[in-house]
Formats: C-alpha cells, sequence, structure tokens
C-alpha cells in the first residue's frame, strides 16, 4: 500500500452500517426541529443571490406575487356583490339593476384573467430564473473548487459536501426565494380574507389559522427527517455515481469485459438503490399517513365553520351573498394557511439544503498563498531541508527529513519502491502540499512565500497519471502552458521537443486533430503517443526552472525510452531536471540519484558512488540488469 493510500484510508468517516437502523435521525443535531431559527440565516443569502443574478426578473416575480395575493379576496368580495345583486334585480325588476350585475360579473372575469396572466407571469418568470440561477450556482461550485487544496479534495467528507451541493443546492435558492414570495402572497390573502370574515366573527379568524397547524407539524417535522437522511447518505450516492462510471466510460470498459465485473457492480448498484429506496419509502408513507390523519383536523374544522355560516344565513343574519363570500373566503383561507404553514416547513427544508451550499463555498483553503513572485537567489537552485510530511488524517509519515540541494541544470533521479514518497515529494515541490515540518527553497526563498501561479509557472510537470484531455492534439499540449494555450508555434515547439510532432503531421488535421473518443469522432492513441503528448506538454512551459517527469516512458519501448532521455537531458542544460523511473539504464545518466526507502534518502550520489557503495541500489541494478543478460 502506498503512503497515499494509507493518508487516504485514514481521513473518511466511519459511515453508519446498514444493519444498525436510521443512524441518519441522529447524524446531525443542530438540523433538529429546535435550529429553526438558526437555519433560517440562508434566507438573506438565498434572496440576495437571486437579486444579483437578475434583479429586473426578480422585481417583476415579486411584483406579480404580490397582486396574485389580492386577487382572491377581491374576487370573493365581488362574488357577493354578484348574488346580492342578482337576488336584487330579480325582486326590482329594474333594468338598471340587471345592468348593474352584468358589470359585476365582468369585473369578476376581469379580475379571474388577472389572477391567469400573473401566475402565468410567475411560471415563465421562475423557469427563467432557475435556468440563470441554477448556472451561477454551479459556476460559483466549480470556482470554489478551484481555490481549493488538493488535501481538501482527497478527503471523502469534502467530496460528501461537494456531492451534496452540487445534488440539490443549485436549485434550492430560488425554490426558497419562489416560497417566500408566495408566503408574502398567502399572507396578504390571509390578511384579506381575515379583514372581511373579521365582519362575521373575529372566532372564524381564530378557526381559519388554528385549522392549518396541523399539515405545518408534519412538514416541519419530516422536512429535518428527510434533509439528515439526505446528509447521512451522501457517501452512498458517490458510490452510485461512480459504479455508473465505471460501468459506462470507454476507459474502464476493456477490464469490466475481461474480467466479467458488470453483473458484481450492477448488483452492487441495485443493492445501494434498494437501501435508499427503502429509506425513502418508509419516509414517505409516514409523512404520507400523518399528513393524512391530521388533515382530517383542517377539513373538519372548514366544515364547521360552514355549516356556521349556512345556520346564520338561514336564520336570516346574514345575506345570501354573504354567505357565499364567507364560505369561499373560509375556503380560500383555509387553503391558503395550509400552504403558508406549509411554505414555512418547505422553507426550512430548503433552508437545511442551502446549508449544504454555503459550507461549500464557505470552505477555506489549507494552502494559504504567499505573494512573491522571484527568490532573492537564482542560483541557489532548488532545496529541500529536513522535510517530514504526513498525509491529513494519517499518523504514518510519508516523508522524513529529506535533504537535497539541486543547482541549476542539475539533474536528479528519484528511485524507489511504490509508496516510499517519489511522488509525494512532487506534490510538495509544487505546493499540492505543505511540509509538515521542514521547509522547500526555490531561489532562496520559501515555497510558502511564492506566489502560487508564479510558482508553477516556474514548475514542469509530467505525472505518471496524467490527463488524457478530450481536446485537440494541440490543445493537449498546449493546456501545458494555459497563458498560451492557443499558440501554434508554441505547439509545434513543444511537439517536437516531445518526441510527439512525428505522428502528429501524419494526420490530416494535423494539430487539430480531436483526440479520445467522447467527441466529434475523436483518434485515440496508444499508450507510448499519449505519454509523448504529456512530455510535449510539460516542454510548453518554457520558461519552466524545474522539469519534473514522473514515469514519463513507462508505455514505451526501450529505443524510444532512451531517445527520450537524451532529449529531455540536451534539452534542459540549464533547467533542474527530477526524473522518475523504474528503469536503472535511464536513471544512470543523472548526475544524482537518491533513493528512498519508507521517506527517506538512504542513499544519495551518482551512478558509480551508488554501485560502489555496493547498496540497495546497486543490488536493484544488477537485479534489473540481469533480466537483458
Amino acid at each position: 500500500m502506498s503512503a497515499t493510500e494509507k493518508g487516504a484510508k485514514g481521513k473518511g468517516k466511519k459511515q453508519p452500517g446498514r444493519g444498525n437502523g436510521p443512524a441518519w435521525r441522529d447524524a446531525s443535531d443542530k438540523y433538529s426541529g429546535g435550529a429553526y431559527a438558526g437555519v433560517f440565516r440562508y434566507s438573506r443569502r438565498a434572496l440576495e443571490l437571486v437579486w444579483s443574478t437578475n434583479r429586473g426578473l426578480t422585481i417583476v416575480l415579486a411584483t406579480l406575487t404580490l397582486l396574485a395575493g389580492v386577487m382572491p379576496a377581491a374576487i370573493a368580495y365581488v362574488g357577493k356583490l354578484i348574488v346580492d345583486q342578482v337576488l336584487e334585480a330579480a325582486a326590482s325588476g329594474i333594468p338598471a339593476d340587471r345592468v348593474l350585475t352584468f358589470w359585476y360579473v365582468a369585473a369578476e372575469a376581469g379580475l379571474v384573467a388577472t389572477v391567469a396572466a400573473s401566475q402565468r407571469g410567475i411560471g415563465v418568470c421562475q423557469s427563467l430564473l432557475r435556468a440563470q440561477l441554477g448556472h451561477r450556482v454551479n459556476s460559483m461550485i466549480l470556482e470554489k473548487s478551484l481555490s481549493l487544496s488538493l488535501a481538501q479534495f482527497e478527503d471523502s467528507d469534502f467530496y460528501d459536501k461537494l456531492t451534496r451541493a452540487r445534488r440539490e443546492a443549485s436549485s434550492r435558492p430560488l425554490s426558497l426565494v419562489t416560497k417566500t414570495f408566495q408566503l408574502v402572497q398567502h399572507a396578504i390573502g390571509l390578511i384579506s380574507a381575515g379583514a372581511l370574515l373579521a365582519s362575521f366573527s373575529p372566532w372564524a379568524v381564530l378557526v381559519l389559522f388554528g385549522a392549518g397547524l396541523p399539515a405545518f407539524i408534519v412538514e416541519a417535522k419530516f422536512s429535518g427527517d428527510a434533509f439528515r437522511l439526505f446528509r447521512w447518505r451522501s457517501p452512498e450516492a458517490r458510490k452510485q455515481m461512480y459504479i455508473e462510471t465505471v460501468l459506462a466510460r470507454e476507459d474502464y470498459v476493456k477490464e469490466v469485459k475481461l474480467f466479467g465485473l458488470g453483473p458484481m457492480l450492477l448488483g452492487r448498484y441495485k443493492e445501494i438503490f434498494e437501501l435508499i429506496y427503502g429509506e425513502d419509502r418508509a419516509l414517505t408513507l409516514k409523512r404520507g399517513g400523518w399528513g393524512y390523519a391530521l388533515g382530517l383536523v383542517s377539513t373538519a374544522a372548514f366544515y364547521g365553520a360552514y355549516a356556521w355560516v349556512v345556520s346564520d344565513a338561514v336564520a336570516g343574519d346574514i345575506t345570501l351573498g354573504d354567505m357565499t363570500m364567507y364560505l369561499l373566503l373560509f375556503k380560500q383561507g383555509q387553503s391558503a394557511v395550509g400552504a403558508a404553514l406549509s411554505g414555512i416547513g418547505k422553507m426550512y427544508e430548503d433552508n437545511l439544503y442551502l446549508s449544504t451550499l454555503y459550507e461549500l463555498l464557505d470552505e477555506e483553503s489549507t494552502v494559504p498563498d504567499g505573494a512573491e513572485v522571484a527568490g532573492p537567489d537564482p542560483s541557489d537552485g532548488l532545496r529541500f531541508e529536513d522535510v517530514w510530511f504526513s498525509y491529513p488524517g494519517s499518523s504514518e509519515s510519508a516523508l522524513r527529513g529529506v535533504n537535497l540541494h539541486l543547482h541549476p541544470g542539475q539533474k536528479l533521479a528519484l528511485v524507489g519502491e511504490n509508496g516510499s514518497g517519489k511522488t509525494t515529494l512532487i506534490k510538495l515541490l509544487t505546493r499540492l502540499y505543505d511540509p509538515t515540518r521542514g521547509r522547500i527553497t526555490l531561489d532562496g526563498r520559501d515555497l510558502r512565500e511564492w506566489n502560487p501561479h508564479a510558482l508553477r509557472q516556474r514548475v514542469g510537470v509530467i505525472f505518471q497519471d496524467f490527463m488524457r484531455y478530450q481536446l485537440s492534439a494541440g490543445e493537449n499540449i498546449g493546456v501545458g502552458d494555459v497563458d498560451n494555450m492557443e499558440d501554434a508555434e508554441r505547439w509545434d515547439l513543444a511537439a517536437e521537443r516531445g518526441m510527439a510532432k512525428s505522428f502528429i503531421t501524419e494526420w490530416e488535421d494535423g494539430y487539430d486533430t480531436p483526440l479520445g473518443r467522447w467527441f466529434n469522432q475523436g483518434r485515440e492513441l496508444s499508450g507510448g503517443q499519449w505519454q509523448k503528448i504529456a512530455l510535449s506538454r510539460a516542454f510548453m512551459r518554457q520558461q519552466a526552472d524545474v522539469l519534473v517527469f514522473d514515469e514519463p516512458t513507462s508505455a514505451m519501448d526501450a529505443e524510444a525510452e532512451a531517445q527520450v532521455f537524451d532529449r529531455v537531458r540536451a534539452l534542459t542544460e540549464d533547467q533542474i531536471a527530477i526524473l522518475i523511473s523504474h528503469r536503472f539504464s535511464t536513471v544512470r545518466m543523472a548526475d544524482e540519484i537518491a533513493v528512498l526507502e519508507l521517506g527517506e534518502v538512504t542513499e544519495l550520489g551518482d551512478h558509480e558512488a551508488l554501485m560502489a557503495a555496493d547498496g540497495k541500489y546497486a543490488r536493484l541494478f544488477n537485479l534489473q540488469a540481469q533480466g537483458y543478460r
């Protein structure tokens, strides 16, 4: 097991077992029902986010929502006028009374049309805002991810946070703002309805509000439970996404088919679904059952009020128009109360989900940035001074007291078994991590004092697990220096240095040829060709003083490998070059060779000195050489 793997193993928190019952219920006390006041702090941020996304649409949405809130009470009142006017016109027989009746009907039709227009406008605004806001939030998440350190990305808890934010939070801000506007709409409707109902009886207003409380209790209770369940099972969701990737990506399909992994992976995928679905089903059934039971209370309250109003109308205490208006107001009011209280519960749920977004956006990078863009002594080169490093969450040291000094133009080879710390050393050099103890300097300045962009412009790296971008050949090389990514002349020069020009120029579209099979019927390359593309990528960074080659020729034949290292040595005469390789025939060309064991430099010197010392390097060299005799 490599040091990286050991570190990663210690980082993830133990997840609740499948057989331990609903562990999600106590996963986080801060999301319990008692945390209502605290969790609503995200409402303001959501409103600010929507406002900054599109102020004009937000204003139109707010206006239409307020208009929609006033209309129901107005329609109920005009309905009362219609009924009373019909009775009066029928009794008097006066033509003017009949004409007035039709004017009332026309007025109600106009109000209904206004409601329809406002609802349609609200839908249009929400649809447009949803698209813009989804893009805005996803862009914010991706921008945030660019500012975070490698250590955070290698932390399983952080990955769970990122997954939760991307799955739900992009739609929740608009949902929260929409529900806020709807709450205002319902509040206006209730005030209007309450004012009219108060003329009948203040107790009717009390019944109206009290009848909606059961729905609110149900929503509040189960919204918190749903969020805790969602939060707890984020690792399971990531496992599902990973299995989907393995089963559906071309770079996995060879082994999946050859090893017959498909049925096993599909079985695990289905097991995760059954686990998630079982929890969802239980929660849904409880939510539905309690919602129905307590909904009967609201229904009973409405029909009790119905009987009360009808009784007064029969007794002659109110007119038939009054009865119609009060019944309609009570029905509308009860619906508004239920919707408002339910909306508050949904807002609480949206706030819970939004907490995952803002937890991510508020995440601070674990690697502080310096401001310096140059060092005081360029002749000093690169130094590792008593460098120790442990991966976050791991008690084991991946590097132990490493001391190295490379002058400009010097070539260093790193040799050691897998997990000995070779790649970890390069991660520290490029400030993907900082040393736990000790320091690394370039040109006499601690790397922690350097501006990260300026530092990385000075270092060119080809990792063993380099990326194979689904871009054109030129862009695949150009990404090595993003500031000059579109410079075709530099593509050509870098490709010549990296030995990729010979096959790229044979293609009909040359550097414009798409690589990979994902898009535009691209061209797939052999492993050796991809390594030459990656090698060319390293040579794109012409201003780099340090070039690092981490197993750059593992997929090449022996002749091509020898050519590569001859070229690397010739082209980096004034640059520091660090080579990681398991092939000792090329390692021997380095000025110095460092042997790493369990994170320590156990041997250091040139090939002849290490062979004379007859240590581990000599043993491994002779062992490998026997295979060629």
